[in-house]
């Protein structure tokens, strides 16, 4: 009977903690706002905290290669449709 007692006291309690609990203003544990791993990598990538102090220069021969592999993909014709086959099988 007593450990009745004890069970109905804490669940009569339970919703003052829980109000206790929440008095955080609506904030997440973390930061003022959810955010996803992917959106948190994005912001770091787009305000440079994680960026090199060494810059990645390439050389002009490099620049000249690397325009010219762009100039040779326009080569190429888009088709107007591509074969469902074309693509090749999945392995089970």
């Amino acid at each position: 009977m007593k450990g009745l007692i004890v069970t109905c006291a804490l669940l009569a309690a339970l919703p003052t903690l829980c109000m206790a609990a929440d008095e955080g203003g609506g904030r997440g544990l973390v930061a003022d706002e959810v955010q996803s791993q992917t959106a948190h990598w994005l912001r770091l990538q787009r305000e440079g905290q994680l960026a090199s102090p060494h810059p990645q220069v390439a050389t002009p021969a490099e620049r000249e290669l690397a325009m010219q592999r762009w100039l040779d993909s326009h080569k190429h014709p888009i088709p107007q449709f591509f074969e469902q086959e074309a693509g090749g099988e999945l392995g089970e």
